[in-house]
């Protein structure tokens, strides 16, 4: 009886383990497919935007910005923000969240 417990409570967590990893898997393919669809960036200008230091330096900026809901508003963000406006026309039709979810996305 024992023996069954043991092995019926491992199977459960083998169960929820992978049910948890799927999860994991959909919301991030969620995530992905909506910053596509916010953003719609050639791969051209993505590997671009990679490439500029200006933006890649506000990365962190980004992530606090997202994380306070728009209330830190660093410098190396408002330069990343200034720069994917003037260099990109779809950037220019983002608000400063979508810019910066994908700053941090990059």
């Amino acid at each position: 009886m024992r023996k069954t417990l043991i092995v019926a409570a491992l199977a459960l967590l083998a169960i929820a383990d992978a049910t948890q990893a799927r999860t994991l898997e959909a919301t991030s393919n969620i995530i992905v497919r909506a910053f596509g669809r916010s953003i719609d960036f050639t791969s051209d200008t993505t590997t671009s935007i990679r490439d500029s230091k200006i933006v890649m330096a506000a990365k962190e900026d980004a992530a606090s910005y997202v994380a306070s809901g728009g209330e830190y508003r660093g410098v190396q963000l408002e330069a990343a923000l200034q720069t994917l406006r003037a260099d990109l026309p779809q950037a220019r039709q983002a608000d400063d969240q979508q810019l910066a979810e994908a700053i941090l996305a990059l």
